[in-house]
């Protein structure tokens, strides 16, 4: 293979003015062939020096391996969509889909208003005014001219026009644009900016105490047709949408564990993946959650006559004794919090918490009963488990110890045992 070369020239170009003098313009030259297409190049300079410095620059990166044609380079645009394209094979729809909305921030062109203009502005294409004023952002910079400057003053705009959490979401994803423009087209990315991302202090979440607990879950056992739906978290662990997206098929009563494996989406259609690899987890049953299963079993909606959904939605109630009509179905998650949840602290007078703090809660006594932190991170599908648990992605060793520690916690698992 011929070694790459640079060589310069020089072209003299004369031109007789209309006084009778001849004036001569001097452009250097340096010429050489792409080393990835083979064309002949021929970019031109004022002065030698200046052709010489590009000389040596291009050598470098020749010989570095990180050449790219300046024809080529992609803009951040195109980066972006090219940074979408290849996380589609990876989230699912709508987590692209918010992926999507942060990109116009990066790409732009953004409207500059309120937040309900942007929205209409993004669904009709029209502007809400005569004076409406569109801002350019990054999209159409290459790659190789972006600068640590722009990205700085970009991200300030976004601040200012959008809020806070949205800038730095969209930094952060910025920052994952060009590390993979980096490995795909080679081109360094510039640096980010320091002291940008200032975090507002994080909010402690509330959570109940394990009596508060044990007063809810003792509630929820005399609560036949509503009491697992809200005690079910408290002793599982699991999101939301992990409970909501349960089917009978994955309670193991012989193995004595439920396989988590799907999650239900905000529409009610169910997903056949949980939000992270390392969701996908197996959790033991304790004695009160098998008792409390059990009985549900009984007496939860079918659909088309068959146990289908643990937590489908009930139906309507009809004359005693005919059971639920049209039952079985997906259960919204506005509806388990208002129908479900809601009702059940309110009977008891309990301090209102999220339906997620009960995950917090899940964790938070597991690890204040000494449960090694990677088996509650495995139990939780967290994907920081530590390397030994990592191994084991169907079975949790210890588990079984683990929610027994649980209950006793609770208050109730010598009761439940018994």
């Amino acid at each position: 293979m011929k070694a790459f070369d640079v060589t310069i020239t020089k072209r003299v170009r004369r031109r007789k003015l209309s006084t009778g003098h001849v004036a001569e313009q001097v452009r250097w030259f340096a010429n050489f062939r792409d080393p990835d297409t083979g064309q002949r190049k021929l970019p031109s300079f004022e002065t030698r020096r200046d052709a010489e410095a590009f000389r040596a620059e291009l050598l470098d990166k020749v010989h570095a391996g990180t050449y790219i044609d300046p024809d080529k380079v992609p803009t951040v645009a195109e980066a972006t969509r090219h940074f979408l394209d290849n996380r589609k094979a990876e989230v699912k729809p709508y987590t692209l889909m918010g992926y999507e909305v942060v990109a116009k921030t990066i790409t732009g062109p953004l409207l500059e208003g309120t937040r309900q203009e942007r929205a209409d502005y993004a669904i009709s294409g029209e502007l809400p005014r005569k004076d409406a004023r569109l801002l350019q952002m990054l999209g159409h910079v290459p790659l190789n001219e972006l600068t640590t400057a722009q990205i700085r003053n970009w991200h300030r705009t976004v601040m200012e026009q959008v809020g806070r959490y949205t800038a730095n979401r969209a930094l952060s994803m910025l920052k994952a644009i060009l590390a993979l423009a980096e490995e795909d087209f080679r081109v360094r990315a510039p640096s980010m900016p320091t002291n940008v991302v200032r975090r507002r202090a994080k909010v402690k979440k509330d959570i109940l105490t394990p009596g508060q607990v044990a007063q809810i879950i003792a509630h929820a056992k005399t609560d036949t047709h509503r009491g697992i739906y809200y005690a079910f978290p408290f002793l599982t662990g699991t999101r939301i949408s992990e409970q909501l997206g349960l089917l009978w098929a994955d309670v193991d009563f012989e193995r004595n564990v439920i396989h988590i494996c799907r999650m239900q989406e905000r529409d009610g259609s169910l997903t056949e993946a949980t939000k992270t690899e390392a969701g996908v987890r197996e959790i033991p049953m304790g004695a009160t959650l098998r008792e409390m299963l059990l009985a549900w079993r009984l007496a939860c909606p079918r659909q088309d006559g068959k146990l289908y959904r643990v937590f489908p939605g009930p139906g309507r109630l009809q004359p005693w004794p005919l059971p639920r009509k049209d039952g079985g179905g997906p259960l919204l998650y506005q509806n388990f919090r208002k129908r479900f949840w809601v009702p059940a602290f309110k009977a008891l007078k309990l301090p209102y918490v999220t339906p997620h703090s009960a995950r917090h809660s899940f964790i938070s006594t597991l690890q204040a009963q000494g449960v090694e932190v990677g088996l509650v991170a495995k139990l939780a599908g967290h994907a920081n488990a530590n390397v030994t648990l990592g191994h084991y992605t169907q079975a949790v060793r210890g588990g079984e110890a683990a929610i027994s520690g649980l209950e006793q916690a609770f208050g109730f698992g010598e009761a439940a045992n018994g």
